[in-house]
């Protein structure tokens, strides 16, 4: 890895999971940016890509299938890890072609087991491009 802290995006819509989520991804080291929707987290891609992301479901206006399909349509190969309270949109997650599904309440180890998969190779891919 370059050395660059990995910046993890975390989407969802009730403020006190993103909150929480936040504060764990940054007690291991990486670094964080929160959307309160599909939608907001979109239109920062102008600006910047994270080097992953974890993805509510279930979410108002644009959820979190919609920003799958929007980011595969862009060609926009972010490691997508999607959170989810019903086990039974796996299948479709793995579908879409995203990376890892977890379900809420998360359990921290295996969260940062899947971040140190996605975001830091995917932070080491980005360094050997530059």
């Amino acid at each position: 890895m370059s050395g660059a802290t990995p910046l993890i995006a975390v989407v969802d819509d009730e403020e006190s999971v993103r909150r929480a989520l936040e504060r764990l991804i940054r007690s291991a080291r990486f670094a964080t940016e929160s959307f309160a929707g599909g939608d907001e987290f979109l239109r920062a891609l102008t600006d910047h890509r994270p080097d992953c992301v974890v993805l509510d479901i279930h979410m108002p206006n644009v959820d979190g299938f919609q920003v799958q399909s929007r980011l595969a349509n862009a060609k926009l190969a972010i490691p997508v890890i999607v959170m989810s309270g019903i086990g039974r949109v796996r299948e479709k997650a793995q579908q879409l072609g995203i990376q890892d599904y977890v379900e809420k309440p998360v359990a921290p180890d295996h969260l940062f087991t899947l971040l140190d998969r996605y975001a830091c190779g995917s932070a080491a891919l980005g360094a050997a491009e530059q």
